[in-house]
């Protein structure tokens, strides 16, 4: 039951009358109300206060703040969700997802692809009015911005639906495969991402035992300087002079100390971040099918660049996967679909020689279509021109009929002979 109706059913007064009569609307919760259950970083075993503050002492107005604004005290229960299901609550809800478009297609990548050139989202849209058995090969993604803004902000980025997922599913096949049955691939993999953070993580530590040293040694020495002090073997001069100079120094270790030790945590986390990766991943080994959900369970963004046609005539596209836990491993090349390729043979409707389309309204060949495209430029180019005529000459008979009755009503004016072009 929603809220208001459990409330009803303990005996609280005023809520029994958005029943009556509807014994369904018990059970049909609102959507803010799931919104704000989806949002709760209660749920996920975690304390949010501070949701709404008084501007000051004397206001009685409490607006409410922002979810990013709210003091959040991780772990201090049990959640019935994991966080990383909350983290991937919060991704989805804010990435402005459309799962199905009017055409009935199931954009799967919704919120996760990107440009890799401007960082805003791919688009679905149809890719032309051509007919074809499967919606995925009558779509293909391209930039919002351009499409809103044109070449001025950026290019089109344009892939294929299918050529992208086609590309997806193998690379999480590959891994899959790789996790499973490849150890040598899997630790070369392993290697080649941590390997600068391990060197640099080595270096790291043992500058974090230099520094921790180094405190020990100022605790010691402003423990000894306070004795000299007391026992009157320095000045009070002296004293300030010398604890000034180790409290400043002591000062700055604290901060080094600080990001040291942030920068060996992101080492650690992502190196138990491989594992759980490898961990997921094997889960998905002879995946045949993708959807929404494997997609947002492996996947955390997609940059697509533009195509790039090479010297020898070849065009190819660059897709980069930015999967969980690890991030970007590797970028793919796909050669893009040669969509024209897929028509079959017409007869032109002119002249009934065969020629292959470049669309699937096309009716003429290429000769005829230029034939028929200038016999129409040139009808268009007449017609206005002989509308031109005629409204020279309506407005030549305009002022004719003006100049007649001006001269009806003042007989002492001179006409003048009137112009008629």
């Amino acid at each position: 039951m929603r809220p208001a109706a459990y409330a009803a059913e303990q005996g609280a007064a005023g809520y029994e009358r958005y029943f009556e009569g509807n014994e369904e609307n018990r059970y049909i919760w609102s959507e803010n109300s799931v919104r704000g259950i989806l949002r709760s970083p209660i749920y996920a075993g975690n304390l949010a206060g501070y949701k709404r503050i008084a501007a000051n002492m004397k206001s009685k107005k409490r607006p409410s703040k922002l979810p990013e604004e709210w003091e959040v005290i991780p772990d201090t229960h049990e959640g019935i969700v994991t966080q990383e299901e909350f983290d991937t609550v919060q991704q989805l809800m804010t990435s402005r997802r459309r799962e199905q478009n009017a055409g009935g297609f199931e954009n799967i990548f919704a919120g996760v692809i990107k440009c890799a050139d401007c960082g805003y989202a791919l688009r679905a849209m149809s890719a032309n009015r051509r007919k074809r058995p499967d919606i995925i090969d009558c779509v293909q993604y391209t930039c919002n911005n351009y499409g809103r803004y044109g070449n001025v902000m950026c290019t089109a980025h344009a892939i294929e639906a299918r050529d992208l997922f086609n590309a997806v599913l193998a690379d999480i096949n590959r891994f899959a495969d790789m996790a499973v049955n490849d150890e040598r691939a899997v630790r070369a993999i392993e290697k080649r991402l941590t390997e600068t953070d391990q060197s640099k993580a080595k270096a790291m530590e043992k500058e974090q035992k230099k520094l921790n040293k180094r405190l020990a040694e100022l605790d010691r020495l402003f423990s000894s300087l306070y004795e000299d002090k007391v026992m009157e073997r320095i000045t009070e001069r002296n004293f300030e002079m010398m604890s000034g100079k180790y409290q400043k120094e002591q000062l700055e270790i604290e901060v080094r100390l600080k990001e040291v030790t942030e920068t060996l945590n992101e080492s650690y986390e992502k190196s138990q971040g491989i594992r759980d990766f490898l961990s997921l991943i094997r889960n998905y080994q002879g995946l045949k099918e993708l959807d929404a959900t494997v997609v947002n369970a492996l996947i955390d963004k997609i940059l697509v660049s533009e195509r790039e046609k090479s010297a020898d005539g070849t065009v190819r596209q660059e897709i980069k996967i930015y999967y969980k836990f690890i991030g970007f491993v590797g970028e793919l090349h796909i050669t893009p679909t040669k969509r024209w390729t897929a028509l079959p043979a017409k007869h032109c409707t002119v002249c009934g020689i065969e020629y292959v389309p470049g669309s699937g309204i096309s009716k003429y060949c290429p000769a005829c279509a230029k034939k028929i495209q200038r016999e129409k430029s040139n009808e268009c180019k007449r017609r206005s021109r002989e509308q031109k005529r005629m409204a020279c000459i309506e407005l030549s008979a305009k002022n004719d009929r003006l100049m007649s009755i001006i001269v009806t009503s003042h007989p002492s004016i001179h006409t003048l002979p009137s112009v008629t072009s």
